[in-house]
């Protein structure tokens, strides 16, 4: 079945479910609506920038596919990549040109997906698809702190995770996504709390253990994730553009480890960012390795809370 067919849309078993965004904290979501039944197509950016690389769908981009406990996401290019050599782009990272215009989906190659038990993945930085795809439900957990573009319209049900949505105006639902008493918690009118700018305290450990770069540039990770660090170890250096990246002689900033502990999330080799962009996080707990590489319970809570409100819905409860 193509997209230009009458219909335009996929078939649909159970319910069809959009969610914009693929990092960390989507990719809970997504996992446990998968889990749980649902029919679900991720989209994402041309270029993620996750931290948590190994518990985010969105490194599909750039691999192809990314599996996280035991459920897999696959790149679903538009119909002009498939159309088009798959050059690289020369610019700020590295990924096909034809990621950069594509607008259109082949909805049987997304169906084929779905059968063979994945999760498909789109680049779609403008939700373009979901007028295309006419899905049941659409959950904004881009977590961008501000609305990129989801209505109330896009769907029968649209939820909102984390700040930057408006429950009864711009979606149906908000989610909260701060920690503390009301982490998850379903609002039915209102906002979310606004952002503090400070991450979750962790074993007493709140801003610290969150790495923002000291520079603009390219970055070459020193270290991995799931490494012990001491405090003041390098784990990354950033040269300053292309060129001076792929000479390994060049002058580079380096980036060290601001607490000992393990190396939870650190972005992707090669990612160009601007100076103060978030690229590492440690976890304190030396023990904790297992976390660097499972869905953590802040996304699982978020993600149950998703669950609940596609549940309501599913079965004609109304909740807001």
């Amino acid at each position: 079945m193509s997209m230009n067919q009458s219909n335009n849309q996929i078939i649909k078993k159970n319910l069809l479910i959009i969610c914009r965004g693929a990092g960390d904290l989507a990719t809970g979501i997504i996992h446990r609506l998968h889990r749980a039944g649902h029919r679900v197509i991720a989209l994402e950016t041309d270029y993620p920038a996750a931290i948590r690389r190994q518990v985010s769908f969105c490194e599909a981009v750039y691999d192809g596919s990314a599996a996280v406990e035991d459920v897999t996401a696959r790149l679903v290019p538009a119909l002009t990549d498939a159309e088009t050599d798959t050059e690289t782009y020369s610019g700020i990272n590295d990924t096909p040109a034809a990621h950069i215009t594509s607008e259109k989906w082949d909805s049987s190659a997304i169906e084929a997906v779905l059968e063979a038990g994945e999760v498909p993945l789109l680049i779609d930085p403008k939700g373009e698809s979901i007028a295309l795809l006419k899905p049941d439900v659409v959950v904004d957990a881009i977590i961008a702190k501000k609305n990129l573009g989801t209505t109330i319209n896009m769907a029968p049900l649209v939820i909102g995770v984390g700040p930057g949505f408006t429950a009864g105006q711009d979606v149906h639902l908000v989610i909260e996504s701060m920690r503390g008493h009301n982490l998850a918690r379903i609002i039915t009118d209102g906002m979310a709390q606004p952002n503090t700018g400070v991450p979750g305290n962790i074993a007493g450990f709140t801003s610290e253990r969150v790495i923002h770069a000291p520079a603009a540039g390219y970055i070459h990770d020193v270290r991995k994730i799931g490494d012990i660090v001491q405090k003041g170890d390098e784990i990354a250096r950033i040269y300053p553009d292309k060129e001076s990246y792929d000479n390994v002689l060049s002058e580079y900033v380096p980036v060290n480890a601001t607490i000992t502990g393990i190396i939870r999330g650190l972005i992707r080799e090669g990612y160009y960012f601007r100076e103060g962009f978030k690229i590492a996080d440690i976890d304190p707990r030396e023990s904790e390795l297992t976390n660097c590489f499972t869905i953590s319970d802040k996304a699982r809570s978020i993600a149950g809370s998703v669950l609940e409100a596609v549940s309501a819905f599913e079965h004609g409860v109304k909740i807001y």
